[in-house]
């Protein structure tokens, strides 16, 4: 059987074998048990390279998670996020995130990947290839664009749509706006901060011009999502 090559590709095959799945056991679809997923799929098709762990470690201020080979040479490999990540939808992310590395480029990466919270936010292909596939990756998978459109179509978008769609999928705010903006026709930016410094902005595809903003604030997540 020949195996997926791009970040949608892998992203779809999963959701296909998730979606028969949870239908066959009566499970609910959503959201994805990312753990359990890359644990079974990879003891199944790659049982030479299989993910044996999965969890939150300890790591170095800054760094999200990891792609890690067991040091035994055995071939197993680890997906871990850092334990001081306190958000279940960032946990979530970084996992997905962590499994597109697997899946995509543990080949040229014998010796694993580290992701930043910069690696995390970067989502510009030209800029750095395999965190922006490891991300889109991770956004098919999590959320997927047939129900993510269901969810949406025929709604007003605000914060509170995204706070739902957040919640549905287990991950972050800022991920459920993000995936947004890479599907609407409206003009539409997110503005993330930290501290009192803006640490990332992504404008939406139609928005080269952008026109006076409608601002809705969600000062408590440090994320500001301005749509109009």
């Amino acid at each position: 059987m020949s195996w997926p090559t791009t970040p949608q590709g892998w992203a779809i095959r999963l959701t296909q074998i998730l979606s028969l799945h949870q239908a066959a056991h009566g499970l609910p679809r959503f959201p994805v048990d990312v753990g359990a997923l890359a644990q079974d799929f990879s003891r199944q098709v790659f049982p030479d390279a299989p993910i044996s762990m999965v969890g939150g470690v300890d790591l170095s201020n800054g760094v999200e998670g990891m792609l890690m080979p067991r040091p035994d040479g055995s071939g197993e490999w680890g997906i871990i996020y850092n334990e001081s990540i306190r958000s279940a939808g960032r946990r979530n992310f970084t996992l997905a995130h962590e499994l597109g590395h697997y899946l995509l480029h543990r080949k040229a990466h014998p010796g694993g990947l580290q992701c930043t919270s910069r690696n995390m936010a970067d989502w510009d292909s030209a800029r750095n290839r395999i965190e922006a596939e490891a991300n889109t990756f991770a956004s098919y998978l999590l959320m997927p664009l047939d129900d993510f459109r269901a969810q949406i179509k025929g709604r007003a978008i605000d914060i509170d749509v995204m706070t739902e769609l957040a919640e549905r999928y287990a991950v972050s705010l800022t991920a459920a706006i993000l995936k947004w903006m890479t599907i609407t026709d409206k003009r539409a930016m997110i503005v993330v901060g930290k501290e009192g410094f803006i640490v990332n902005g992504v404008l939406s595809p139609p928005s080269c011009d952008f026109p006076v903003l409608r601002v809705l604030s969600c000062w408590m997540t440090g994320v500001e999502f301005l749509h109009g």
